[in-house]
């Protein structure tokens, strides 16, 4: 999300985070994107993030769930201010590790105003680091390094082809009102390969990954409790992104979807193309919060079915972004047989997201 996230982003900031009237940059249709300059920051807009979600494959074959997520949140605060202690801008990162064999998700979180070499972003090109914690960009390539408590990975995610445009061209609608929207493109089917850490050993890993860069300035569409997401890597080559925005009843306020084919363009899907199904669900021992964690997904005439790789991948990101998320990989399969592999979020199960 729409995933997602990126809303949360403001969630949980101290009180002062808008203390002041400020004119962040609006998102308006017909605005054509331009690369490889729209791959780095947009520091007028209020939020953004770069997100980064895949499977890996260790030697003896087992699979492993990864994510990188960096947002960087204008805040509104100090804007006149010449002092370099201004919290005009904000990094804030996530970083996990979905790991069947432990039964639970590892992840960790940073965060830092920007200055004084503690955290940073860039323009032109994709660079964000927060810490000892980047995800940049040389060339077409992105690598993405984190050093964890009990876990790291430094991982090489190369594309295999251009930008896909996620609804026209680009502007992606959050609701009917357009004033509710997003800048947003995808780049799925990365190739990855690097390292990850895990109880002390360094292990080679190889896999596929997707990554999502969307930047805003609006906020939670009225009546909306939270979101649905998933970035799906399919066998074929193909790759699908849908989302939904959900009101506090669990149904569905607005949804769309792209389906970018193995050869040829995008497709992009109206709302009422696209329906998710909950089938399965899961309680977390640790804050009461029940996730679905088995789909049925519509999309146009195609009906997928998706699976969690393990149950328990409810982030907390209370010391961060304040938002509680389940974010994780899913296994996905179309009449009987797995088709794919991807990643599924889903906010807004506990409190209602906070932005603003």
């Amino acid at each position: 999300m729409e995933r997602r996230a990126f809303l949360a982003a403001l969630a949980g900031l101290p009180a002062w985070r808008v203390a002041q009237a400020v004119d962040f940059a609006p998102v308006l249709p017909g605005q054509r994107l331009v690369f490889p300059a729209d791959h780095g920051a947009h520091p007028d807009f209020r939020t953004e993030w770069w997100y980064a979600t895949g499977w890996l494959k260790l030697p003896d074959g087992a699979p492993l769930g990864f994510q990188t997520t960096f947002f960087r949140v204008r805040t509104g605060v100090g804007e006149g201010n010449p002092s370099a202690f201004a919290p005009r801008q904000l990094i804030l990162a996530h970083a996990a590790i979905a790991d069947p064999r432990l039964g639970r998700l590892r992840h960790d979180e940073r965060s830092a105003r920007v200055g004084f070499g503690r955290a940073g972003f860039e323009s032109g090109r994709t660079g964000v680091w927060v810490g000892d914690w980047r995800f940049e960009q040389t060339g077409e390539r992105y690598r993405a390094e984190v050093r964890a408590a009990d876990f790291a990975y430094a991982l090489d995610l190369l594309p295999d082809g251009p930008p896909v445009l996620n609804g026209r061209g680009g502007f992606s609608a959050k609701a009917p009102d357009p004033r509710h929207a997003s800048y947003y493109y995808s780049r799925p089917q990365l190739k990855v390969s690097g390292t990850v850490t895990l109880d002390g050993r360094l292990l080679p890993v190889s896999g596929h990954a997707w990554l999502d860069h969307e930047w805003s300035s609006e906020l939670l569409p009225e009546g909306a409790q939270g979101w649905d997401w998933v970035g799906l890597n399919l066998d074929d080559g193909s790759a699908l992104m849908a989302f939904r925005m959900r009101g506090k009843d669990g149904r569905a306020l607005w949804s769309a979807a792209t389906l970018r084919p193995a050869e040829g363009a995008a497709q992009v899907l109206a709302p009422d193309a696209v329906a998710f199904e909950a089938l399965r669900e899961w309680r977390s021992a640790r804050t009461g919060i029940r996730y679905s964690v088995a789909w049925r997904l519509r999309v146009g005439q195609r009906l997928l079915h998706l699976e969690a790789l393990l149950d328990d991948q409810e982030l907390d990101g209370a010391r961060s972004t304040g938002a509680v998320y389940w974010e994780g990989a899913v296994r996905v399969s179309e009449a009987g047989r797995e088709v794919g592999r991807g990643y599924l979020e889903m906010t807004g199960y506990g409190e209602r997201i906070r932005v603003g």
